[in-house]
């Protein structure tokens, strides 16, 4: 990589990093455009190279950058169970966790949606970690671990409410609330199970 393309991957990482915290910290709304730049110490034009539609194009890097660090750390607890539906609960369970972040809540779970608008956030939620949570139960399915059943809508129905218990999680200081949503949760999940 020549020393260009290493200035203009730096300026990138920068910025990222900059307004990632900045959004977490003031939310969306919160930041403005001097904010970024003068936080990251970078030009306006230097923003607008990188991301076209200033601020707006910036966060969705975020959500993307976010939603796809969840998706991994899932992916990670899940693979490391060998039983499919231990990979499901462990799956579950990571995805609570990380998104106690209170950094994590306000991006991917508050402004996410409300500043990229419904579709857009569940495109890039399907694209990151939905199809991880589909192709789980579609397995559960085919090995009768679970009834035979419509698997898109139950997947639905599971990642609202996990973003649900998420968002209350992050929210109370409770200190057994993780254990109490982790054990209502797979009581719900049993509940799957033939």
């Amino acid at each position: 990589m020549g020393l260009r393309a290493e200035q203009r991957e730096r300026t990138r990482s920068v910025l990222l990093d900059v307004s990632r915290r900045l959004f977490a910290a003031r939310g969306y709304a919160g930041v403005g455009l001097a904010d970024l730049v003068g936080e990251a110490g970078v030009t306006k034009g230097a923003l607008y190279h990188h991301f076209e539609g200033g601020k707006s194009d910036l966060f969705r890097a975020v959500v993307e950058q976010v939603h796809e660090e969840i998706g991994t750390t899932v992916a990670a607890a899940a693979d490391a169970e060998s039983d499919p539906w231990d990979q499901l609960t462990a799956g579950c369970r990571a995805f609570l966790v990380a998104a106690t972040d209170p950094a994590v809540r306000r991006i991917l779970l508050i402004d996410g949606p409300a500043v990229l608008g419904w579709r857009e956030w569940r495109a890039i939620d399907d694209a990151q970690s939905a199809s991880h949570l589909v192709e789980s139960l579609e397995l559960l399915v085919e090995t009768g671990v679970i009834a035979q059943q419509p698997v898109v809508p139950l997947a639905r129905l599971l990642s609202g409410a996990m973003n649900e218990a998420a968002l209350w999680l992050a929210e109370t200081d409770d200190p057994g609330a993780l254990d109490d949503v982790t054990t209502a949760l797979f009581r719900l999940l049993g509940a799957l199970r033939t």
